[in-house]
């Protein structure tokens, strides 16, 4: 049944239908018979859809989709600027064509330093050190020695190694020293050791005599005691044919001794233990060869005259002694600093002591203590002595002139350090006659003058 209508409602309107949801397609509009037109700004989808109109020429901005492969290019469009073109033409890489040309370098500031390379430095750049030169290696010494035998003997010598007078006089030298401390081994070892064992030690010390002439103990004391070393390859290169022609010419075999080096700026050599000659690196580097093969055999001198093996054996047996001697003598001084302490007449009374004891011992032994007294001036005299026979063995070798320059060298030395003391206002304190006694080796005048019948002879 249908009411009447509501004079007082209001008179109806037209009827809209919900807002579709996010996502939904709008329904079409009544009446419509193709798609609406696109909205300004909206892209138009390429290429068309089957069944649709002629795509819309696109608005202007809108971007050109890009051609297929085969596809005719579009003309440009007018608004497209055309690229600039570069002054000169464009600008190439490094390495590609041409080189760059940099800017000329700015003007340089008042009083600064004048720039004269054609490229600016950058602070990146930096300008390589010029290449130092390298400093030329120093000339060796001469080789002026007279090869004359090429390590070949003329002769052999009937003993490689002797006791000359000089020799043997050293070792009786050294007799009183041996006796004294032969003493002090028997006293020390019988009395804390016990008498069997105290002999087998005295016998042991006597025995050990023979480590003169053990090789690799000489080369241990070479070594750590005389601070000598091997040769270079390089040095004994030089060494060893210059040693060779002087054992030639001796009649010595060259492997009978050991050849080693001191690193000293002396020109020196030495003639150690029983088998081992040592010579400085200065002698080894600076001099001629002919000097230095007169220095070699002047050490060889000293070992085929027995002087080295006879001076360390008579130092080794008298070494017992030389060390109580020393612990006396510190005991002594010891006993005079305490006694200063307390007063006067204690200092006197240990000096009367110390007196009465040395006036006892030249009293009752005096044929030991005498002898050990006056065995320093006979050791440096006898060694005077071996110093002035190396000479003349060297010089019975042909090395007279040579050995003579070395001596001149040795006395030029002396007189540049007293003519520097001269020029200092200092004058240099010349030895008295008791230390002239007890030097071991002859002033250069006396051996040039010991060399004069070997210079005058021409050998």
């Amino acid at each position: 049944m249908s009411y009447p209508p509501d004079p007082a409602a209001p008179e109806p309107g037209p009827v809209y239908a919900d807002p579709p949801y996010p996502g939904t397609p709008a329904p079409p509009y009544p009446g419509a018979t193709s798609t609406p037109p696109p909205y300004p700004g909206a892209t138009v989808p390429s290429p068309p859809y089957p069944g649709s109109a002629a795509p819309s020429p696109p608005y202007p901005g809108a971007s050109v989709p890009p051609a297929y492969p085969g596809a005719a290019a579009p003309p440009p469009y007018p608004e497209t600027p055309a690229p600039p073109s570069y002054p000169g033409g464009a600008p190439q890489y490094p390495g590609v064509g041409a080189a760059p040309s940099y800017p000329a370098a700015p003007p340089a500031y008042p009083g600064g330093p004048q720039l004269t390379a054609t490229t600016p430095p950058y602070i990146s750049q930096q300008t390589p050190p010029a290449p130092t030169p390298a400093t030329p290696p120093e000339a060796p010494a001469p080789d002026d020695l007279d090869y004359r035998h090429a390590g070949s003997r003329i002769h052999v010598a009937a003993h490689q190694r002797g006791a000359d007078a000089t020799a043997i006089g050293q070792l009786a030298v050294q007799v009183p020293g041996f006796l004294v401390s032969l003493a002090v081994v028997a006293a020390f070892a019988v009395g804390i050791l016990g008498t069997a064992i105290g002999w087998l030690v005295i016998l042991a010390w006597l025995a050990s005599g023979a480590l003169v002439f053990h090789r690799p103990t000489e080369l241990a004391f070479a070594r750590h005691v005389m601070k000598l070393r091997a040769p270079l390859a390089e040095e004994r290169a030089r060494l060893e044919p210059i040693w060779r022609e002087v054992t030639a010419r001796a009649g010595i075999e060259a492997h009978t001794y050991e050849l080693m080096v001191e690193n000293s700026t002396d020109l020196n050599a030495v003639a150690a233990a029983g088998h081992v000659v040592g010579v400085t690196t200065y002698a080894l580097n600076e001099i001629p060869s002919s000097n230095l093969a007169a220095v070699l055999a002047h050490e060889l001198g000293h070992h085929t005259g027995g002087h080295a093996w006879t001076g360390l054996l008579g130092y080794w047996y008298s070494l017992p002694g030389r060390i109580a001697w020393a612990f006396m003598r510190g005991i002594a001084r010891i006993a005079i600093r305490v006694a200063s302490v307390f007063s006067l007449a204690a200092t006197g009374m240990v000096y009367l002591f110390i007196g009465m004891f040395v006036i006892g011992g030249f009293v009752a032994a005096w044929y030991i203590t005498v002898p050990l007294v006056v065995a320093p001036y006979l050791l440096a005299y006898v060694g005077r002595q071996g110093e002035l026979r190396a000479d003349r063995q060297a010089a019975d070798l042909g090395f007279a002139p040579q050995l003579a320059q070395v001596l001149y060298h040795f006395q030029a030395q002396e007189d540049a350090v007293k003519a520097q003391a001269a020029a200092q206002g200092r004058q240099l304190k010349e030895p008295g006659g008791l230390a002239r006694l007890l030097t071991t080796h002859p002033d250069n005048h006396t051996r040039l003058q010991a060399l004069e019948p070997y210079l005058q002879l021409g050998r």
